[in-house]
């Protein structure tokens, strides 16, 4: 059967030496990433965990520790792993006093995950978080059931093949999005031929897309 709403996520990771000037880029990288991903959602949530399971290897191990970033989904949740070489120096959940300018990375991370924990390997430990999504399942699309129906209607338009075939990258997002103006036009020729102004639609269209994200920043 054809998959015409999949979207490949493919777990990755990344080796960094655990500086405070590393986090902005590996910030940057999970943003880009789950932009790739369709899961803009839970950027803000994840870049954050990113800082905060970074900052805890700078603090309790040591700056300049060799880590790696691993990002996979895990059903329809987004899973967040930090591996560092120390299995002693355990992440702790403290209560920090208001007036404390440290103390709160692990606090923030059980704030906006869903869980998180810690794994013990002989050589290493890794620190994890998952953040759950708008996703129905692992491999599906986020933003509800206009979404899901854009997306099977570009697999109509040979986006499917392509998007099976290789993982999620800028060129895939590109040529979607090609085909997602021809479908546009295919469908402002359908108004044009059964007499339909076709700005009329595409400005009632723009006011409807408005109107729904608006009631989605409520």
């Amino acid at each position: 059967m054809e998959c015409t709403r999949c979207v490949p996520r493919k777990p990755w990771g990344i080796p960094f030496v655990a500086e405070t000037r590393e986090v902005p880029a590996l910030r940057r990288i999970m943003r880009l990433h789950l932009g790739l991903w369709g899961i803009c959602e839970v950027s803000d949530a994840a870049q954050l965990c990113v800082t905060e399971l970074v900052s805890n290897v700078i603090t309790h191990v040591g700056s300049g520790t060799p880590a790696t970033l691993a990002v996979s989904m895990n059903g329809t949740h987004l899973r967040i792993e930090v591996h560092d070489p120390d299995a002693r120096a355990l992440p702790t959940l403290v209560e920090a006093a208001a007036d404390s300018e440290g103390g709160r990375g692990m606090a923030l991370v059980d704030a906006v995950a869903e869980r998180w924990g810690v794994v013990l390997h002989p050589d290493r430990k890794v620190t994890w978080c998952e953040l759950s999504t708008q996703l129905s399942s692992s491999d599906g699309h986020s933003g509800g059931a206009r979404v899901a129906r854009a997306g099977a209607m570009l697999g109509f338009y040979g986006v499917t093949r392509l998007s099976r075939v290789t993982a999620p990258s800028t060129l895939g997002v590109a040529v979607a999005a090609e085909a997602a103006i021809e479908v546009i036009a295919d469908l402002l020729h359908w108004l044009r031929a059964h007499g339909r102004d076709g700005d009329e639609a595409l400005d009632r269209a723009q006011m409807r897309l408005e109107a729904e994200l608006g009631m989605d920043g409520d």
